[in-house]
């Protein structure tokens, strides 16, 4: 367990440099990332490059002890760069070029930008790819941010034609996949298909599909050109790339593959003010962030990682993003740092070291304020440094129950939601809440991860079932429960010959005949249940348990063996009482945890958080509290307050 900063020498006198890693230091700060913003200091004209000033930062900073994370600068081309060569820019979905001016402006399918980042990348790598204080790589920064991902250019264009014709051979072939004797929309060749903008009226969905599909491989290749340049260059350092929070616009496993470590930039008053939630849930946690929401964005890179993740990013104070941006619950950015230590994180590093005066993030806190004088969040920074010295850093287990969160399923809610207020995303944070409310911990996993010893897996929305999958869920010997449109799909993004829930059937002999979406405040009555937004029919098979269902009879809640089903958005009391069924079922012992109040283990260690604005009283919701022997705090915990404690 250690902490980081963010740093941009670039942005400040350099005689600051030798003060400020001192200061680091002192404050209890072991690694830096410096260096994703800087090309163009690093190359302020073409093929001239400026190293003397990075030189100088990397060895100051190493002087003090301090290990440093160097960012590749891609995710800023210099204007020369962008004038000599326009189509590096992407192209909007109205066919227009994305301009220079901010940040992220490059198309992941250009040509020339690619070379142009193999270029920079090798230069820096060559460089410092050897220097003993840079430790670790990170490709980038915060791929697809500001809706980049997708780009309708030219190159893109030939791109998508190209990764159609790998994935069908011909187009005959994508012709009856995509079901293009609907609407007249078959195709000669491969060359005749574009990206699906600008259509008349809905694009076919398959078409859109691939194309999402499409652009997550592009960022797949993208950040595979940046590794292997740095695994040549940099033998045995840690390569990483920094995600965002609800970000789904491309497959986050597929890029992990390449990496060493996952780190993601976690902003919890930021999110909670640009999330889904209530007023009155915004208003409650106005100061803390939800109690789930970063909580499960560290179990999905946890996974994302294979075990290894960091936070790169951790919100010190205020935003300068979100519709509104409060300050944090003095108190709560150790907290945050505690909740990130309790899911296994091996850094958390903050954003930033200094508030900058200047440009587009000046209303953005750091630890520092603009005139060098400490922010609040110094002294809970520091306050942790000297925390960790008391907690055991054990390694994070398996947990128990294992959540599959599937980014095609995103992809596919979103291209064919049928209801305006089906949204993936927010169901999938619902079921990992209550799961937590159990007082159990979840892994957050791909439908490709290795699912034995997991004793329950659950499923919010995996409308994409492959014979394989079907097989690994059958054979993993855990309780199951599927959220509604499981099996709805083939990968052609076509009903299944057998009706949903496709290849499940075999677990749960049941057949999805018809489907509804229901619009806000239609609540269909099962018995001490609701179910709102989406409600399916449902022909159960022999054997099929049904435990709750609606006046007309239709089930809501079935059981085959050990696998259950949902067929509907389940209301809170639905979930909470379908999820303890499942844990008890697969011999865990819930909880029943106040709406504030979360729990996690890291290895012997066992952590609580209060997100709430009222003290908890720990003894009170975990037995024997009490009489624990606690490394941090005790079972009275404030808001904001952090308890651990070690279990045998």
């Amino acid at each position: 367990m250690r902490l980081g900063v963010c740093y941009y020498p670039e942005h400040w006198p350099e005689a600051w440099c030798a003060e400020d890693a001192a200061a680091m230091a002192a404050l209890g700060v072991s690694t830096v990332r410096i260096g994703e913003f800087a090309w163009s200091r690093i190359e302020p004209e073409p093929g001239r490059f400026e190293w003397g000033w990075l030189d100088r930062a990397i060895d100051t900073l190493a002087r003090a002890g301090l290990e440093i994370t160097l960012g590749t600068p891609t995710a800023t081309p210099p204007k020369w760069l962008i004038d000599r060569h326009p189509d590096i820019l992407a192209v909007d979905r109205r066919g227009r070029p994305r301009r220079f001016g901010s940040r992220r402006h490059y198309c992941f399918s250009s040509l020339t930008y690619r070379r142009e980042t193999a270029r920079i990348v090798e230069a820096v790598a060559q460089r410092y790819g050897a220097h003993p204080a840079v430790t670790a790589w990170q490709t980038d920064n915060e791929y697809g941010c500001h809706d980049t991902v997708e780009s309708f250019s030219e190159d893109a264009r030939v791109a998508f034609r190209a990764w159609l014709a790998r994935r069908y051979g011909d187009v005959a072939t994508l012709n009856a996949a995509w079901g293009n004797v609907f609407w007249s929309m078959e195709y000669r060749s491969f060359d005749e298909i574009d990206p699906p903008n600008e259509t008349v009226t809905e694009a076919n969905p398959a078409h859109r599909m691939d194309w999402r599909r499409f652009g997550s491989d592009e960022v797949v290749a993208y950040n595979r050109l940046q590794v292997e340049i740095l695994r040549a260059h940099a033998p045995g350092r840690t390569i990483l790339h920094n995600f965002m929070g609800s970000f789904t616009q491309f497959d986050h496993h597929a890029v992990g593959a390449d990496l060493d470590v996952a780190t993601w930039d976690s902003y919890p008053l930021g999110f909670l003010e640009q999330g889904h939630w209530p007023a009155e849930t915004k208003a409650r946690y106005l100061r803390q962030g939800h109690p789930d929401f970063t909580a499960f964005h560290h179990d999905l890179y946890r996974g994302v990682g294979r075990g290894r993740w960091w936070v790169m990013e951790q919100q010190p104070g205020p935003v300068n993003w979100a519709p509104y941006n409060p300050a944090p619950l003095p108190g709560m950015v150790r907290a945050w740092t505690w909740e990130a230590f309790a899911h296994g994180a091996e850094v958390v590093s903050y954003f930033r070291w200094r508030q900058a005066p200047f440009a587009q993030e000046q209303m953005h806190a750091g630890l520092h304020r603009p005139d060098r004088v400490e922010a609040p969040a110094a002294g809970e920074a520091r306050q942790v440094a000297r925390e960790i010295k008391t907690v055991p850093d054990d390694p994070t287990p398996r947990a128990p129950v294992a959540l599959i969160f599937d980014y095609q399923a995103q992809w596919l809610f979103e291209i064919q939601p049928q209801g305006a207020s089906y949204r993936h995303f927010e169901l999938a944070l619902d079921w990992y809440g209550a799961l937590r409310r159990l007082g159990l911990d979840v892994d957050v996993v791909a439908p490709e991860a290795d699912l034995s010893g997991y004793a329950a897996i659950v499923a919010p929305a995996l409308p994409f079932v492959t014979d394989a999958l079907a097989a690994r869920l059958a054979q993993s010997n855990a309780v199951l429960l599927f959220g509604p449109r499981a099996g709805s799909k083939t990968a052609r993004v076509t009903i299944p010959d057998a009706l949903a829930p496709g290849a499940l059937q075999a677990l749960l002999p049941i057949k999805v005949t018809r489907v509804e979406s229901l619009r806000p405040g239609v609540v269909e009555a099962a018995g001490a249940y609701g179910i709102t937004r989406w409600l399916e029919h449902v022909e159960a098979g022999a054997g099929v348990q049904v435990h709750a269902k609606t006046p007309s009879g239709a089930p809501v809640w079935l059981q085959a063996g050990r696998a259950h089903y949902l067929a509907g958005w389940p209301c809170a009391r639905l979930l909470d009482d379908a999820l303890r069924a499942v844990a008890g079922a697969a011999g865990l012992s819930a909880l029943d945890l106040p709406q504030d109040l979360r729990l996690r283990r890291r290895g012997r260690v066992r952590f609580a958080v209060n997100y709430g604005p009222q003290p908890i009283d720990l003894a009170a919701h975990v037995p024997g509290a009490a009489g624990f022997a606690y490394r941090l705090g005790g079972p009275h915990l404030e808001p904001a307050g952090v308890a651990a404690w070690v279990e045998a």
